[in-house]
């Protein structure tokens, strides 16, 4: 599956492997950046690659 560049919610779940909304949220609440896009929170598939990386760097 193609992904966009900028992401739903449920797509950026499926993309990072996670398996409930409750740890998407928690990664939101740790720094991963969300945009509204005409009134849909996005996420960068980017950004999201960027922020798993900081988690791996920070151990």
């Amino acid at each position: 599956m193609i992904l966009p560049r900028y992401m739903t919610l449920a797509q950026t779940k499926s993309y990072l492997n996670i398996g409930s909304y409750n740890t998407l949220y928690k990664m939101i609440n740790k720094g991963l950046k969300v945009s509204v896009i005409g009134g849909v929170k996005r996420i960068d598939r980017q950004e999201a690659d960027r922020f798993m990386q900081s988690m791996i760097e920070e151990g």
